[in-house]
């Protein structure tokens, strides 16, 4: 089957992939949508250009456009783009939010595609041990929920980090797995990537108990 994954350099998108990899999947393409907001419902914002480089890390062609970020307009969006591809499916990094997932349900319904969601509705802490096991290497570029602090920019996904998380899951709820936007991730790099992802500059950005960590700078580096 050949399919398209969305992708956005996460932790989510990165191991969705992982998973129609390790199935068989051909996968023609991965799919990216640059939000000019970062208001955005269905799309991240902070380092989003860096899609690039992990389209060229893990050596599968990057198929991206613009969309302004509007609710609603963006999901149209993301249907001109991938109604050009000859696939028979798509593949998301969905878990819990139904929002996102019935808006790309309904392009693939409207598109007579598949849709593939291996993560949804997987529990959240088996997800990061997995990516742990699977020695995915993952920040935090960006946080939005009380209890996150600024130390939490650029830290790396670890057991410490995970432990962590837990306490701020009891305290505050948020989600283990950031789906309801508390945190948002990017991928240096995994066992499947060709190359792994080396960040040259970064700067943190900190504004009412939320902030990004926006990678100025950032290139290939050989695996050996």
């Amino acid at each position: 089957m050949r399919v398209a994954v969305l992708v956005t350099g996460g932790k989510d998108s990165a191991l969705a992939l992982y998973k129609v990899m390790k199935a068989g999947y051909e996968i023609k393409y991965l799919v990216s949508m640059t939000p000019l907001s970062e208001d955005s419902w269905m799309f991240h914002y902070p380092n989003i250009n860096l899609v690039d480089l992990f389209s060229k890390a893990v050596e599968i062609p990057l198929i991206k456009a613009e969309t302004s970020g509007a609710k609603e307009e963006e999901v149209e969006d993301l249907k001109q783009l991938i109604e050009k591809l000859e696939i028979d499916a798509i593949v998301s990094g969905a878990i819990a939010s139904t929002y996102q997932k019935t808006r790309i349900e309904r392009i693939c319904q409207q598109l007579k595609l598949k849709c593939i969601a291996p993560l949804w509705h997987a529990d959240p802490l088996t997800i990061l041990k997995e990516i742990l096991d699977l020695k995915f290497e993952v920040i935090i570029t960006g946080v939005c929920a009380y209890g996150f602090s600024r130390e939490w920019l650029g830290r790396k996904i670890d057991h410490a980090a995970i432990e962590d998380m837990k306490k701020l899951n009891r305290q505050y709820g948020i989600s283990l797995v950031g789906e309801g936007g508390e945190y948002e991730t990017l991928v240096l790099d995994a066992q499947f990537f060709k190359k792994r992802i080396a960040i040259v500059e970064a700067e943190t950005v900190w504004k009412n108990q939320s902030g990004y960590f926006l990678v100025k700078k950032a290139k290939l580096e050989s695996k050996e």
